[in-house]
């Protein structure tokens, strides 16, 4: 199951919701297929002003981020590059065409790759 976690401010997400929902399972649908939909989890995440800090300082505004749980066995395909600048490329569009193009340069979108036999579902573990 793919799973997708956008964090972001708070006060910059509240009704951005259903929008983000619907760019960012549209993002992974672009690069796995119609047949991925599905089982695509999102998880929006909103930090309440003053818990998101850089450099030591709380911040005002941040561009959100988006980290994509995947299977680990996917970055040791032929096409690994391909798939991995798509996803990056995707997921940044769907940020992009909720947030607005002027976030585009801070979107950071991590892709965080999990062995299967490391995961489990239903009380075992999914690569048995």
């Amino acid at each position: 199951m793919p799973h997708v976690t956008l964090h972001a401010l708070e006060d910059e997400l509240a009704g951005r919701e259903p929008a983000l929902i619907g760019e960012l399972t549209s993002a992974v649908v672009s690069v796995y297929g119609e047949w991925a939909r599905s089982s695509v989890d999102v998880r929006l995440i909103g930090i309440p002003a003053g818990r998101w800090a850089r450099g030591g300082t709380a911040v005002a505004t941040a561009a959100p981020s988006v980290t994509f749980g995947m299977r680990e066995e996917v970055f040791a395909r032929e096409d690994a590059a391909r798939v991995v600048a798509h996803l990056v490329a995707a997921f940044t569009d769907a940020v992009t065409a909720v947030f607005g193009d002027g976030c585009r340069d801070e979107v950071l979108v991590e892709l965080v790759g999990q062995p299967t036999s490391r995961s489990g579902l239903g009380g075992r573990v999914i690569g048995s």
